[in-house]
C-alpha cells in the first residue's frame, strides 16, 4: 500500500495491507487507529483463546502483529484502548464476520476458490448498446428453507441452481443483490454495514459467494451488488469511534448522523476515501462482481441530501475519484447511481466534468408512471403528459428504469396493488404498464415478486408468495412477463439505441382525449411500433402503410395472459383503405415494422 495515497484519498488497495492476511506460518493483522493508546488482538481458535499485543508501525498510526498458527475460520477482534477506556471492535478491513448477534471478524482465505468465468470476464462491457434486464433481489427472502422468521436461509451455493434456472426462464440477464456485505440488523436489508469487506455470513463464506457469482457468469448472467458509500451502522463494535475518536464519521452530529439513524462517512478525510474506494475495488476484483449500484447518492451530492444546504464538494470529489479509479481498473464494470436529484452530468465521464457513473436510476420516471396508474381513467385524461415528460429530459443522462424494493415496502403497496381499481381490474393495467416500460428507452430493473403480481408488501423475514402461481390470473401474468422479457432481450430495436435520439420517435403524443400513446423504437436494423391505450374504453389508431408492414409481437390483453382478446392478430384491419389498429381498454401492443 502506498501510504501517501492512503492519506490523500487515492488508494484503492488498502485491503491488501490492512486486515488479516495469511502467511506461510499463520496470519499477520494490521489496523489503522491513529488515536489509540494501545491495541491488543484477541484470537479465538478451536483449542482456546489468546490475547496478543500489537505494535506500532510506519508512522505510529498503524498497528500490527503476527501470530503463528492462525488459520482460516479463526475468530478475532481488536481491543482498542483510548483515554483509559477499552472497546472491542471487529476489523474494518476484515474479510469475514461471524453471524449476528456475534461481531467478531473471521480469517478468510480469499484464494481458496478458483473462478472459471474467464470467458465471461473477457467478453463483458458496460452494456450501453445491449439489453440490460435486471432482477433486483434480497437473497435471504427470495426463497427460504422453512417458515422461521430468523434463519432458514439457503447458502450461496444452494441458491445458485434454482436462481439461475428461474432467471433464464423468466428472461432476466442480470441480477442485482441488495448489499451482501456484513450488517448486524436484518431490517436494514444490508444498507447499514459493519463489515464493508466481509460477505455476510448469513448465507455462507467468501468462497460460497464467489461460487455463486461464478455460476451466474457461466450462464451469461451479469451480477451487480448494492454498495453503500454514504453511511454505516452505529454499533459500538464497528466503525463508530473506532480508535476512541470519530475516525470514519463527522465529529459534529448535525451532519454526522443520517436520517436512517446511522453514521455518515466524512469524505473530507483521505483515509476514509481510501477505505471506501478499496472496498468498492475489492468487490469488483476479488468477487468478480460486474457492477455496483451505489445507494443514496443524493446524500453524497448535497449535505444530508438537501439541495438547500448546498453541494458537499469533498464528497463529490470523492465519488469522482472513486468512479474514475474503478473504471481505470475495471473498464467493463458498471457503476449505477441511485440519485433523486437534478444534479447535472451524473453519468458523464469525470474528465468531462461528470460524476463518472454509467447509469442513473430514473426515479422521476418511476414516480410519474406509478402515480399515473394509481389515478382513475377519468383523472388520467388530465394527467396525460405524466407519461410523456420523461422524454423531455431523458437524453440528459444514461437512465435506467427501476421498479425497486423501495416501492413495495413501508405502506407504499406493491406494484400490482398500485394499479387503479379492484383486484381483477389491476392485472390488465399492470400488463399494459409493463409493456410501456419495456418499450420505453432505458435499461430495466424489477424487484423480485413484481413478476408474479405480488400482493403482499415485501418482508425480509418471509420468502416470496410463490403459491400465487397456483392461481390462474397470477400464472398468466407471470407468463406474460416472461414473454415480454424475452421479447426485450431478442429485439435490438428495444435497446441498441437507448441513448441515441434516433432510436426513439413519438407517433402519438397528443391523445389527451383518449389516453392513447404511440412511439417507435429503432436499432439493430429493425423498427418496433408500440401503441398503448391506458383508458377504460376501446379506441383505434390509424397506421401508415399496409397490413403486410406489421408483425404482431405481443398484445398485453391476449387471452393467454388473462386478457379478453381471443385473437390478437385481428386487432389490425383495413377500413376505408387505411390500416386501423383496435386498442382494447388498458392494453399495450408491440409490432415489428417490416420493409423498413
Amino acid at each position: 500500500m502506498d501510504f501517501y495515497q492512503f492519506y490523500t484519498g487515492h488508494c484503492f488497495d488498502a485491503h491488501k495491507f490492512l486486515g488479516a492476511h495469511l502467511t506461510a506460518d499463520g496470519a499477520v493483522f494490521r489496523t489503522f487507529a491513529p488515536a489509540a493508546d494501545k491495541i491488543d488482538l484477541r484470537l479465538w481458535q478451536e483449542d482456546g483463546e489468546k490475547t496478543v499485543p500489537m505494535h506500532e508501525i510506519y508512522d505510529g498510526n498503524f498497528y500490527e502483529c503476527e501470530i503463528a498458527g492462525a488459520a482460516p475460520g479463526d475468530y478475532y477482534a481488536y481491543e482498542i484502548y483510548h483515554n483509559g477506556g477499552c472497546v472491542e471492535h471487529c476489523d474494518p478491513y476484515g474479510f469475514g464476520m461471524e453471524l449476528r448477534p456475534g461481531h467478531r471478524s473471521v480469517i478468510r482465505d480469499l484464494g481458496a476458490y478458483t473462478f472459471k468465468d474467464q470467458k465471461w470476464m473477457d467478453g463483458r462491457d458496460d452494456g450501453v448498446s445491449k439489453p440490460e434486464n435486471i432482477y433486483e433481489m434480497h437473497l435471504g427472502s427470495w426463497r427460504k428453507k422453512g417458515d422461521a422468521p430468523d434463519g432458514d436461509w439457503y447458502t450461496y451455493e444452494e441458491i445458485a441452481g434454482p436462481l439461475i434456472a428461474y432467471l433464464v426462464q423468466s428472461g432476466y440477464n442480470a441480477v442485482e443483490f441488495l448489499p451482501l456485505s456484513e450488517h448486524p440488523a436484518d431490517v436494514s436489508w444490508g444498507y447499514q454495514n459493519t463489515g464493508f469487506f466481509a460477505s455476510t455470513s448469513r448465507y455462507g463464506d467468501a468462497a460460497g459467494l464467489m461460487a455463486l457469482v461464478d455460476e451466474l457468469h457461466q450462464h451469461d448472467i451479469a451480477v451487480i451488488m448494492d454498495f453503500v458509500p454514504v453511511h454505516f451502522a452505529v454499533d459500538d463494535y464497528g466503525l463508530a469511534n473506532y480508535d476512541g475518536t470519530p475516525l470514519y464519521e463527522y465529529p459534529n452530529q448535525d451532519v454526522g448522523n443520517s436520517e436512517w439513524g446511522s453514521k455518515n462517512f466524512i469524505h473530507s478525510r483521505g483515509e476514509v476515501c481510501s477505505f471506501l474506494q478499496s472496498a468498492a475495488n475489492y468487490w469488483l476484483e476479488t468477487y468478480h462482481f460486474d457492477g455496483l449500484r451505489m445507494d443514496a447518492i443524493s446524500r453524497i451530492i448535497y449535505w444530508q441530501g438537501d439541495e438547500a444546504r448546498g453541494v458537499n464538494y469533498n464528497a463529490v470529489d470523492f465519488i469522482k475519484t472513486m468512479n474514475k479509479g474503478l473504471k481505470a481498473r475495471h473498464p467493463s464494470c458498471v457503476l449505477m447511481a441511485e440519485d433523486s436529484t437534478n444534479f447535472e452530468k451524473v453519468t458523464a465521464p469525470v474528465d468531462e466534468g461528470g460524476l463518472g457513473f454509467d447509469y442513473k436510476w430514473d426515479l422521476g420516471w418511476m414516480h410519474d408512471t406509478l402515480s399515473f396508474f394509481q389515478s382513475s381513467p377519468e383523472q388520467r385524461l388530465g394527467r396525460y403528459h405524466k407519461l410523456t415528460f420523461s422524454m423531455m429530459y431523458y437524453y440528459n443522462e444514461h437512465y435506467l428504469l427501476p421498479y425497486s424494493h423501495d416501492e413495495v415496502v413501508h405502506g407504499k403497496a406493491t406494484i400490482l396493488q398500485k394499479m387503479n381499481g379492484d383486484y381483477d381490474g389491476k392485472f390488465p393495467q399492470a400488463r399494459a404498464m409493463y409493456a410501456y416500460m419495456i418499450a420505453h428507452p432505458g435499461k430495466k430493473l424489477n424487484f423480485m415478486g413484481n413478476e408474479i403480481g405480488h400482493f403482499r408488501e415485501w418482508d425480509e423475514k418471509r420468502e416470496q408468495d410463490w403459491n400465487l402461481l397456483e392461481f390462474p390470473i397470477h400464472e398468466a401474468f407471470y407468463h406474460y412477463i416472461c414473454d415480454l422479457n424475452h421479447l426485450y432481450l431478442n429485439h435490438p430495436a428495444l435497446y441498441a439505441k437507448d441513448y441515441d435520439r434516433d432510436g426513439f420517435e413519438w407517433t402519438q403524443v397528443h391523445g389527451e382525449d383518449r389516453t392513447v400513446y404511440g412511439f417507435e423504437r429503432r436499432g439493430g436494423g429493425e423498427t418496433i411500433l408500440a401503441l398503448f391505450n391506458f383508458s377504460d374504453k376501446g379506441h383505434s389508431e390509424v397506421l401508415p402503410g399496409t397490413l403486410a408492414d406489421y408483425e404482431l409481437l405481443i398484445h398485453s390483453n391476449d387471452e393467454k395472459y388473462g386478457g379478453t382478446v381471443e385473437n390478437p392478430k385481428h386487432c389490425l384491419s383495413v377500413q376505408n383503405g387505411k390500416v386501423v389498429c383496435a386498442l382494447a381498454p388498458f392494453s399495450g401492443i408491440l409490432f415489428l415494422k417490416k420493409n423498413k
